[in-house]
């Protein structure tokens, strides 16, 4: 028997759609919806180039779900490959600097936003090939993937990078296109 997958490419919402300034509610059903999910928002992640991260309200869905994969930055970098983040908390944070950072919902502009560079995050791990299975996991990451999973998580309680900056006239900036 022959299995097919049918995955879409989920439209992103954009600044200033009220979706984004919703708190999501975290996941208690691991089920096939869940699954199907999961394999459409991956693939909307990995359909935008340079794309790090993806929260699920930035695609409509008000669960506390993350993409991370930092590897398919403009200069990739050094992480853990794709991760699929459920109900995440981060435990401790430490090493605060700021960083520039944009945003698919946020396309026009970039801004400087103070981030931990070191991070514990707590979350459940989703197996995608049996989708009741699931475990909870600790993850302690550094630099980009920290900063990464830290921007996605705000997304979670509909926070904004534009809500992080202090001053807007130093820290906020048009984005170039290339």
């Amino acid at each position: 028997m022959i299995n097919l997958i049918f995955m879409a490419i989920l439209q992103v919402h954009q600044f200033p759609d009220p979706i984004l300034k919703k708190i999501c509610a975290p996941v208690t059903d691991f089920d096939s919806k869940l699954n199907s999910f999961v394999n459409d928002f991956t693939e909307t992640l990995q359909s935008h180039n340079f794309c790090v991260g993806l929260a699920a309200p930035q695609v409509g869905n008000l669960q506390r779900i993350i993409a991370i994969d930092v590897s398919r930055a403009r200069k990739p970098q050094l992480g853990n490959g794709l991760l699929i983040l459920i109900n995440p908390v981060i435990l401790e944070s430490s090493n605060f600097k700021f960083v520039r950072e944009g945003c698919l919902s946020i396309p026009d502009f970039t801004a400087n936003v103070k981030r931990a560079m070191k991070i514990t995050v707590q979350y459940q791990e989703y197996c995608r090939d049996a989708p009741r299975r699931v475990s909870d996991k600790v993850l302690e990451t550094t630099n980009f993937e920290a900063h990464a999973i830290q921007h996605e998580m705000d997304h979670l309680d509909g926070i904004l990078f534009l809500d992080r900056i202090t001053n807007p006239a130093s820290d906020l900036f048009r984005r170039k296109r290339a």
